[in-house]
């Protein structure tokens, strides 16, 4: 995958998790509008990567779970998902969030498409609960723009 690729998918992870945050559908679709096979398996990996370092964050920083919290966001983010697939992230998040993970493994064997929804569903509640949206929008500029210093450096032979 070239960098102009890479950066491709990662803006468009950012771009999705940040139309979560924001309760935005359209921006949801337009992010990941016209990625084929090979693009959704990109987006979830990209996302995956993010989940996993936002948990470990959140265990960094030893910050509770608070189920309510958690629950709280996921009601509002699972808004902005496709309607076929809001039901099914608003379970998922539940489970999860009292430590039930089958229901997020499942979905990512059977439904590539609802795995990145559910991840970046995921990442938004969890970055929401963890620093509260105007910070985590913050978070999310500042990886924004490290991913394309890094790519900016690769592309001139840095």
């Amino acid at each position: 995958m070239s960098d102009s690729a890479r950066k491709t998918q990662v803006n468009r992870a950012m771009d999705v998790i940040r139309g979560y945050a924001d309760h935005d559908a359209t921006v949801v679709r337009d992010a990941l509008a016209g990625l084929d096979a090979v693009g959704w398996i990109e987006a979830y990996a990209v996302l995956s990567g993010l989940l996993r370092s936002t948990i470990s964050i959140l265990e960094l920083t030893g910050e509770e779970w608070k189920v309510g919290r958690v629950i709280e966001h996921v009601d509002e983010v699972a808004s902005a998902a496709p309607p076929h697939y809001e039901f099914v992230i608003a379970e998922a998040a539940r489970a999860w969030a009292c430590g039930d993970q089958s229901a997020l493994r499942a979905l990512a064997g059977r439904d590539p498409l609802g795995a990145v929804h559910v991840t970046a569903v995921f990442v938004a509640v969890l970055g929401l609960a963890l620093w509260g949206r105007t910070e985590f929008l913050g978070v999310l500029t500042a990886c924004d723009e490290s991913v394309g210093a890094i790519v900016n450096d690769q592309s001139s032979g840095f």
